[in-house]
């Protein structure tokens, strides 16, 4: 069966939902693995067949964690992954595009395929106590997340990507 590794971070748990949910989805079509950034490492992305990264914009970037995910595993795995499909989700406060910016780059660097579009979660926390507070992702934003799991999955156990 096929591996779908899919990596987050979060802190106020909008982030993780939206992993989830993809994860989930995932799980009929392929074996869907849920990784937090901290945890995942080259040998990780060495054995799946496709990625879903989902990261939170913090000041207009991927949050620190995220990025230190992919400054661990850039060298280790460039020229060994080449071809392989990935989707992207980013959990925001207003706006997002800058993060999806910096890892379509890092994807482009590895040479990666981008099999759906990317989507982004906007919260609208804009004070300190809505930034910090944990988050709850609406049921239809979370359908977005299944879709993009499900569909990545379905595509890899094909063979179509």
């Amino acid at each position: 069966m096929t591996e779908l590794l899919i990596i987050y971070h979060t802190r106020t748990g909008g982030s993780r939902q939206m992993a989830e949910a993809a994860a989930d989805a995932a799980g009929d079509e392929a074996t869907a693995t849920l990784l937090p950034a901290a945890e995942a490492g080259p040998d990780d992305l060495l054995r799946a067949d496709g990625y879903i990264f989902c990261a939170p914009e913090n000041l207009a970037a991927i949050s620190g964690v995220m990025k230190d995910f992919f400054d661990r595993c850039y060298y280790p795995v460039l020229g060994k992954i080449e071809g392989r499909p990935y989707a992207q989700m980013v959990c925001a406060g207003s706006d997002g595009e800058n993060a999806l910016r910096q890892i379509a780059r890092i994807a482009t660097g590895w040479r990666l395929k981008e099999v759906q579009a990317p989507i982004i979660v906007c919260t609208h926390a804009q004070t300190q106590e809505q930034i910090l507070a944990p988050k709850e992702i609406g049921e239809a934003e979370l359908e977005k997340c299944r879709e993009i799991g499900a569909a990545l999955a379905a595509g890899l156990s094909m063979g179509v990507f």
